[in-house]
């Protein structure tokens, strides 16, 4: 385990989404917590209640159980914040004051958590404890789209970013972005690629019906995810495709949902319009033949981790840090963003190239917690010497050829 300079284990606090309010991130944050603690003594402050219930656009779950993954045992979770901070950001700053932390690391994914982060940052440069910020996106787009939200996170993140000591991103797609967006001159950074969301990669029986070829779209149904540009390209395939659509809508986006029941091939869509248990995710990857994924913009995306963990074939629009994300990995095919079309050929070219067997996972959390440790040594917290190994998913370690996926 590696050490700090006073010769007891590092210590990592990693700040993020809870279960409450479930989303990727909440998944990215226990996951991260625990690739950590295997070099690290980790503890984890979750943002238990983000914003009034009313105003979620996932309101009707909030509070249910849904996931089945959890933290691992050695590390210590607060949970947790709530958005009106007292007494629960006061007891956070406790913990923080208890665990003493070297590194305290906030994921930054929504501006509801940024009065909290900048109490903790107060807090942690007052015990003289390093800050990182882990940005999944500059900014949340449906919050962007709202001039007053938007306006609040330019202006008061600055603070959180004087105070910070590194920065962490999935990308150098974000990279770019995030300098062209903020002044960060002097601030270390470090590309961490998304880790595996191997947790869901649990064999399962194989379910499509044989002759079939069975399209999968998984994950929250919004605006810049392109679901509409998939609805119009699946009209374009012949008869013996088949698409599932699995995801909550946000933002009050209903178009895709129109357009299903409006389609020429809609007695070929299955439409799932809610957020799925950790124990059904499997079903529905292993009853894929293909993911497709056709965003008009995004920096990251889990579904896509999910599915290379499934070693499915994936087509990806060529957006945004996805291609980043996806670029090692034999499974992908690229297809232009935006153009239904030029989706739908590529569908069948992956299709006819990658169906038909399983695909290795190029990332792995070990190679993670490597960049992670890099940044944490060029800001003076971990000695030089301590590299972590690099391997592949621990799931998908070599490549497995599966006739049963088609």
């Amino acid at each position: 385990m590696s050490a700090s300079p006073d010769d007891r284990p590092t210590r990592i606090v990693v700040v993020g989404s809870g279960w409450r309010f479930l989303s990727g991130i909440s998944y990215y944050t226990c996951r991260l917590s625990n690739a950590l603690a295997s070099r690290y003594e980790v503890g984890a402050i979750l943002m238990r209640q983000l914003l009034p219930t009313r105003l979620y656009p996932g309101r009707s779950r909030v509070g249910q159980r849904l996931n089945d993954l959890d933290y691992a045992d050695g590390v210590r979770v607060f949970d947790g914040i709530d958005w009106w901070a007292v007494p629960s950001l006061i007891r956070a700053v406790r913990f923080l004051r208890s665990f003493r932390p070297d590194v305290l690391v906030l994921q930054w994914w929504t501006g509801t958590v940024l009065h909290s982060y900048l109490i903790l940052c107060l807090a942690a440069r007052l015990l003289k404890i390093k800050v990182v910020v882990e940005f999944h996106e500059v900014q949340d787009t449906g919050e962007a789209a709202h001039k007053w939200a938007s306006l609040y996170c330019r202006k008061l993140i600055r603070p959180l970013l004087r105070g910070t000591d590194g920065v962490v991103v999935h990308s150098r797609f974000d990279r770019v972005a995030l300098r062209q967006t903020y002044d960060l001159t002097g601030v270390p950074d470090v590309i961490a690629i998304h880790g595996p969301f191997d947790h869901h990669a649990v064999p399962a029986p194989r379910t499509a019906e044989p002759g079939r070829r069975r399209l999968l779209f998984f994950g929250t149904i919004r605006p810049y995810k392109g679901l509409e540009d998939l609805i119009e390209a699946f009209a374009l395939l012949p008869d013996d495709y088949e698409l599932t659509v699995v995801g909550e809508t946000w933002e009050g986006w209903t178009l895709p949902a129109s357009l299903i029941e409006a389609s020429p091939a809609a007695s070929r869509i299955t439409f799932v319009n809610r957020y799925v248990t950790d124990a059904e995710v499997d079903g529905f990857f292993a009853a894929a033949d293909m993911v497709v994924l056709p965003y008009r913009r995004s920096s990251a995306s889990g579904p896509l981790h999910i599915a290379m963990s499934h070693g499915l074939p994936v087509v990806v629009t060529a957006v945004g840090g996805l291609v980043e994300a996806a670029e090692e990995y034999s499974g992908a095919v690229f297809a232009a963003a935006a153009s239904p079309s030029a989706l739908a050929a590529s569908i069948e070219a992956a299709m006819s190239d990658k169906a038909g067997r399983r695909h290795t996972d190029p990332s792995s959390w070990e190679r993670s917690v490597a960049s992670f440790e890099s940044l944490f040594t060029e800001i003076g917290v971990v000695p030089v010497g301590h590299d972590a190994v690099i391997t592949a998913s621990s799931n998908q370690t070599v490549p497995l050829f599966s006739p049963d996926l088609r």
